[in-house]
């Protein structure tokens, strides 16, 4: 659904989104509401007081659900699959035991987290955080310490890439709304993403994890003994949230990084062509292109993940049969987690249809604030109002583009603006951000401990690119 023309004004639109935040709170924390029928009741109580027509409530409801669900439930439903081969096999501990080894025990969040920088430079944040969950887990019940001391430094830090990074989409509209150079993002974000990593996610998550201390949840992944499962070999496939694993040797170091790495190189293929493509270098109706671009779609890369895991650890461990029943433990479990994302999406998108992004913007274009300021202060608000953080990127870089235009800004300084925008519009992530549900539900969390966990790394991680970028501008001159 289009976003309608604002019935009230800013100040009204902004309580009424404020109210219908408070009113989500109170329903899941207090009245111990589920998180689904809570969302999906602030949504329809929020699409009637701001003043969407009633003949189009049920249109703006499912325009933000259908559209998180058509980005999440393929690829939640594909990595859990993936992930659910890998530690039924024992891969994930192999993988796990590998970092371990190289590592050290007590450098086992920083080795999660520098892996996590490596594979998020071309995989969206919910593709790459589903992925690494059973390496996570596994990590988490050896050396115990809470699911949060290894869970939060690996999600930062694939937050961070999507947030910053070219070739991800928001940064990629950014700097294109803005005339900047999409290469020159690049070369500056990688550095300046890791920087602010450690200052923002690392050493923050050392202290969110030592005092949130939550235990691995088994809803995933199930429980597992010495980091292997405890049914036995045999049968096709377990019910009633019991497990299945393998009997024989697990796989060996070599094949389980050949199938965490296939969906990196799918995914970049589909973005070194299609940077081409849109470069003119490559014709657009090239079929070997097509092809490419086709395969590297983030759903595609993970089926064909999928696939080529079932080919490398099925063969002498267990039978298609008893491969359909490890899938179906896989998928059983995630449907409460896609079912409240999409209803957290829903959330957000009621928001945006009711035009309060629109209003925000022409309340907050006048403030006479610096621009870098006033890059972040905007995306930072738009963030907070509707929850979608691409939403806020690109909207903000829009707005201010023609300021940009009329300075006549340097490619750095425009690079630098991007990474400001590219901060407001990744702190204070809460209830109306389908990516803080993914996290809370994956990694077991309340609401409450989700707000002082994750959205706190997300705002020290926002404030530690804008602090960086700020320099940066200072020192450009």
């Amino acid at each position: 659904m289009t976003e309608i023309e604002p019935v009230y004004g800013a100040g009204t639109l902004l309580l009424i989104a404020a109210v219908a935040v408070a009113l989500l709170l109170f329903l899941i924390i207090r009245v111990k509401l589920h998180a689904f029928v809570s969302l999906v009741l602030v949504s329809l109580l929020t699409a009637v007081a701001a003043g969407i027509p009633i003949a189009d409530v049920p249109d703006a409801l499912l325009t933000g659900f259908s559209g998180t669900l058509g980005s999440v439930a393929l690829l939640v439903g594909f990595g859990v699959m993936v992930g659910r081969l890998l530690e039924t096999t024992g891969g994930a501990q192999v993988l796990a035991d590998t970092l371990i080894a190289r590592f050290g025990e007590k450098r086992a969040p920083l080795a999660l987290g520098i892996a996590a920088l490596i594979f998020g430079l071309p995989i969206f944040f919910d593709a790459g955080l589903v992925v690494f969950l059973p390496i996570i887990f596994t990590v988490a019940r050896r050396f115990g310490g809470g699911i949060l001391r290894y869970g939060l430094p690996t999600a930062g830090a694939f937050a961070v890439m999507h947030a910053v990074v070219p070739p991800h989409p928001g940064p990629v509209a950014a700097a294109d709304l803005m005339g900047g150079n999409i290469g020159l993002t690049l070369l500056l974000g990688v550095p300046l993403a890791i920087l602010a990593w450690f200052l923002g996610v690392y050493y923050v998550a050392r202290y969110l994890g030592t005092r949130y201390v939550i235990d691995v949840p088994d809803a995933v992944f199930g429980r597992m003994n010495g980091g292997r499962d405890d049914a036995a070999d045999g049968g096709s496939g377990a019910t009633g949230g019991s497990t299945t694993t393998a009997t024989q040797a697990p796989p060996r170091f070599s094949t389980v990084l050949l199938i965490l790495l296939l969906p990196l190189v799918l995914i970049s293929l589909n973005t070194v062509v299609s940077t081409l493509v849109t470069a003119g270098a490559v014709a657009e109706d090239a079929a070997w292109a097509n092809t490419l671009t086709l395969i590297g779609q983030t759903p595609i890369a993970l089926l064909i993940t999928v696939l080529v895991a079932l080919a490398a650890l099925a063969p002498g461990r267990f039978t298609m049969g008893r491969a359909n029943g490890i899938l179906d433990d896989a998928l059983g479990p995630i449907c409460s987690i896609i079912l409240i994302t999409g209803a957290g999406g829903m959330f957000g998108g009621v928001l945006r249809a009711s035009g309060i992004g629109s209003a925000l913007t022409e309340s907050l274009s006048d403030l006479g604030l610096p621009l870098l300021l006033q890059a972040f202060v905007i995306a930072t608000v738009l963030r907070v109002a509707q929850g979608s953080a691409t939403v806020a990127l690109t909207t903000t870089a829009g707005l201010i583009s023609a300021q940009v235009a009329a300075e006549g800004l340097s490619d750095i300084k425009i690079t630098l603006l991007v990474f400001a925008v590219a901060a407001g519009a990744t702190v204070l992530s809460h209830v109306n951000d389908s990516g803080f549900w993914l996290v809370s539900r994956f990694f077991g969390m309340d609401v409450k401990t989700t707000l002082k966990t994750w959205t706190v790394l997300e705002t020290t991680l926002g404030l530690a690119v804008f602090l960086l970028a700020a320099l940066l501008w200072l020192v450009t001159g």
